[in-house]
């Protein structure tokens, strides 16, 4: 066999021509409203979502995937695979990582190595999408984890989002800095600290917030190293389509795609969150 396996979450967002083309398992989250449980890819789109979260009178609820689905995922891949790569959203905001690695520790004839990612959405899809190219290349795991663990120093994503509430409801986000953000009309830049979402700045307008985010974007896009990045969006395509096309325009060497932020991270983070992420190849 010799060859590695690499399976991520649903969380990354990838598409499933990404998922095929690299050959990565994607094990699903899931959206709960009241007592309809939906795995988020297969059983609920991402539009289809943000309809029904504008519709329903409470806030859903995430679940993380069960013990048992990850054990029969890398049984599955044991047959033609001696080790997996297992790569998910950051281990402070879901047990999601906890499990995977207690499932590794329940089957035999492979070895599983987990790898957090600390952040979660496009920049995941990075580490999956990495891991994957090199595995096919034939490199060992203790290479590919270094090689990511290298990547993770250099990747960042800053984000707005257009309300608190999500975020304070999902108890992502301490509950003071939410009421004076809505007091305030304030649109937070956060990011990922520590594993956590966190405040990086308070700005008043969103156009200020998003200019904010671009000058940080510039900050690395400027030193013209390889680049990859991805416009994150909250049901605002054209918004993000947009800042595409200018970031595109403004920096050739950078890979700039659109990426979404899906039910479970839309579900904390609420529709119209936009922001950037990306990591310095």
């Amino acid at each position: 066999m010799g060859n590695i396996a690499v399976v991520t979450d649903s969380t990354a967002y990838l598409s499933e021509e990404t998922q095929k083309e690299y050959g990565i398992t994607v094990v699903p989250l899931s959206v709960i409203f009241g007592n309809e449980t939906f795995a988020e890819g297969t059983e609920i789109t991402t539009s289809t979502f943000y309809d029904k979260l504008r519709e329903y009178p409470e806030l859903p609820s995430t679940s993380q995937p069960a013990l048992g689905h990850f054990v029969k995922v890398f049984e599955n891949l044991a047959e033609t695979h001696d080790a997996i790569i297992t790569i998910h959203l950051s281990s402070a905001i879901s047990g999601t990582y906890q499990t995977a690695l207690t499932a590794g520790q329940q089957v035999e004839n492979v070895n599983v190595y987990g790898f957090d990612s600390e952040i979660s959405c496009a920049p995941q899809g990075y580490y999956a999408v990495e891991a994957a190219k090199m595995a096919k290349a034939g490199e060992s795991a203790a290479t590919i984890l270094k090689r990511l663990d290298g990547m993770k120093q250099r990747t960042r994503a800053y984000f707005m989002v257009d309300n608190l509430n999500h975020l304070q409801r999902g108890g992502r986000l301490n509950g003071a800095q939410a009421i004076v953000g809505s007091i305030l009309q304030i649109k937070p830049i956060l990011h990922f600290q520590n594993k956590l979402i966190m405040p990086f700045e308070k700005v008043r307008t969103e156009k200020k917030a998003l200019k904010r985010i671009l000058d940080l974007f510039a900050e690395d896009a400027d030193t013209e190293k390889p680049m990859r990045a991805t416009v994150i969006h909250a049901k605002r395509p054209d918004k993000a389509k947009e800042m595409q096309a200018t970031l595109a325009a403004k920096y050739p060497h950078v890979e700039i795609d659109v990426g979404t932020f899906g039910p479970v991270i839309g579900t904390h983070l609420g529709e119209g969150s936009i922001g950037i992420g990306w990591c310095l190849l």
